[in-house]
This record gives C-alpha cells, sequence and structure tokens, in this order.
C-alpha cells in the first residue's frame, strides 16, 4: 500500500476479506505493507523486507499486488492486479523511473528474478484482465486464469433517467485524463454538462483541472467535485448520467467506475489504449471508444446528447454482456479457495 492513496485495489482487498469472512468456516485479515518505489534503489529493500516476512499462523496467503506477492508462504494464491510495470511494458515504452544505468540494470534483474521466483511457488494463478494476463505471459512466460472483479452494491447502480450530463468518477490524476474531457467540452456542440467527481491524488491534479476550466471559460457546464464520496453519492452521479466517461491509460482492469455505470445501463465512453476497460465497452455498441484527442472525445459526447435512443440501448447492451459474464463474488471466493 501507498500511504494515504485509496482507489481500486485497497477497495478490491476490503472488499475481498468481507467476503471471505461472510463465508463459513473463513476468517481473514488484510496485511497492508507500506511500499515506497523513490528513489528507485530503495525497490531493492523492499523487495527485501516482503520476502523476509513470515507468517505462521495462517493457513492461506491470497496475493494481490508487488511487492507483497513476494511473501513466501505454502500456500499461496495469486490475484494479480498488477505487477510493477516499470520493470515491464512502462520500461519498453520509456516511462520507467529505473533509469538505463549499471545500477538500473540491476534493480531490473532483482526485481524480474524475484518476481519469476514467487510466480514459480504459487499454487495458483489469476489475473484480474486479459490485459494483465498477456502482460505475464509475454513477459515472465506464466500461464494464469483471467478471474475478473466483481461488482460491489449492484443494487445501488439502477437506471434512473438522464439529466443530461456525462459522469467520469474515480482518482483524479493524469494518468485517468480527466483533463481530456474538460478540454472535449470546449469542442462540443451540444448543451450537456460534465461532472468530474473524485480524489485528486495531489493539488496540482485539482488545479490543472480548475484553471483549464477557467481558461476554457466552461464554468456553466463543468462541475469539478473533488474528495471522497459516499458510494450513495457516486450511485446518484451514476443512475443519473446521460453516461459515463473513463480514460484511464491502459488500465490494467475494467475498473470500479466501468462497473458501476453498466450496472445502470449507462454506456461509457472510453479510448483505444485504455486497456482492461475495452474487455466491456466496444465502439458503438455497449459506449463509445475514441482516439485519445478532444475533439474525438467531443463526438462522442455530441453522440450521447442527440441520439439518447441509441445511447439507452448501449447502456442496456453493456448492462447485459456484463451479466452474461457471470461475474460473482460466490464464484470468485470459490475459485480463491479451491
Amino acid at each position: 500500500m501507498a500511504p494515504f492513496v485509496r482507489g481500486g485495489a485497497e477497495e478490491l482487498a476490503y472488499q475481498l476479506s468481507a467476503r471471505l469472512n461472510a463465508t463459513p468456516g473463513v476468517r481473514s485479515e488484510i496485511l497492508r505493507v507500506p511500499f515506497s518505489w523513490e528513489p528507485f534503489e530503495r525497490l531493492a529493500n523492499e523487495i527485501f523486507l516482503n520476502r523476509s516476512l513470515q507468517l505462521f499462523n495462517v493457513d492461506r496467503v491470497i496475493a494481490l499486488k508487488f511487492p507483497a506477492y513476494l511473501i513466501p508462504h505454502d500456500p499461496k494464491i495469486l490475484w494479480l492486479l498488477h505487477q510493477y510495470r516499470q520493470a515491464y511494458d512502462l520500461r519498453d515504452r520509456g516511462e520507467s523511473n529505473i533509469p538505463e544505468t549499471p545500477r538500473g540494470e540491476k534493480i531490473l534483474e532483482l526485481i524480474r528474478r524475484a518476481d519469476a521466483q514467487a510466480f514459480s511457488t504459487c499454487d495458483r494463478i489469476f489475473t484480474i484482465s486479459r490485459v494483465v494476463q498477456e502482460r505475464l505471459k509475454r513477459y515472465n512466460g506464466f500461464d494464469s486464469e483471467v478471474l475478473m472483479t466483481p461488482m460491489n452494491n449492484p443494487e445501488l447502480f439502477v437506471n434512473r433517467g438522464d439529466d443530461g450530463y456525462i459522469f467520469a468518477g474515480g482518482r483524479i490524476n493524469s494518468a485517468k485524463r480527466q483533463h481530456l474531457l474538460v478540454e472535449a467540452m470546449a469542442f462540443t456542440n451540444s448543451a450537456g454538462n460534465l461532472i468530474v467527481a473524485g480524489p485528486p491524488d495531489t493539488p496540482g491534479d485539482a488545479d490543472r483541472l480548475r484553471d483549464m476550466v477557467e481558461r476554457l471559460q466552461l464554468e456553466d457546464r463543468v462541475v469539478l467535485d473533488f474528495g471522497f464520496h459516499s458510494v450513495g453519492k457516486i450511485a446518484y452521479y451514476v443512475n443519473h448520467a446521460s453516461a459515463c466517461a473513463y480514460l484511464p491509460v491502459d488500465e490494467d482492469a475494467v475498473g470500479y467506475v466501468t462497473l458501476e455505470a453498466v450496472s445502470a445501463s449507462k454506456p461509457v465512453i472510453t479510448l483505444r489504449d485504455s486497456g482492461g476497460i475495452l474487455q466491456l465497452i466496444i465502439d458503438r455498441e455497449t459506449g463509445y471508444v475514441v482516439e485519445p484527442d478532444a475533439k474525438a472525445i467531443a463526438d462522442a459526447m455530441d453522440s450521447i446528447w442527440s441520439d439518447p435512443v441509441h445511447s439507452a440501448q448501449m447502456g442496456k447492451a453493456a448492462l447485459h454482456l456484463w451479466e452474461s459474464l457471470n461475474v460473482t463474488w460466490p464464484i470468485t471466493i470459490e475459485k480463491l479457495l479451491s
């Protein structure tokens, strides 16, 4: 865990523990290990720390993320959310914090060797999406079974109509690209609005959106509702939206933002490079999948607002597709405990 950061991974761990504790004969605890990746040399210490931990009084470990999945235990089940991507695909894309220096190469090799050793000792390996599954196979050579994240509180997310706005929820940062939605609003021809709600990772992330709204003179059309919100408030925003938007960069999973939208029969606007979300969002069938360009996003927004009948049809198709996958907590728990 990164101190003071709470996102989808933390929510998944909480829900998993709660569901396990609701299973007869099972008791579960969350082990949250503080993690820091800066400076990059610290990664060696993080690996050593987790490989040195010993858990004597538990029957099974269900590991989720680097570096906590390095904890030695038998049996250990891996439900892989993501590895340390700066040592894999992000490095290939030039987006790693590990420099191409002799010291950096040693750290890189240490991470990959530690991963290989950990994966080889797991009784079973699940991944939360095809994206993570393919990355694990490509870089590490390990096969896995996709076990998608179940929806939490589906009863709260129900279509309550169309109040003429597009809703973008979740953590706010440059990788989630809410700034593209704000920029797109300046190119729209419709009278619809945009609501962005969620906790900014840094003050700078909030300032960036505020400055953009002011610069583009969108104060009467864009609502920035910063902060952690109750699930009830998020459900209200989702349930009354024309559509939802989620624009992450190569996301590992479908994402709770997406699941909440499709559970409420809302179409979703996303981008061609948004990763795991593309398992559910199919262009012009369950939403819009466009290029990471403000004008292209604006066209998708206008399509949502100008053709509410088609938008409603896409929302229903999204819910039908999700339900057809039969991703439920009982099935998930059964697989993790089998």
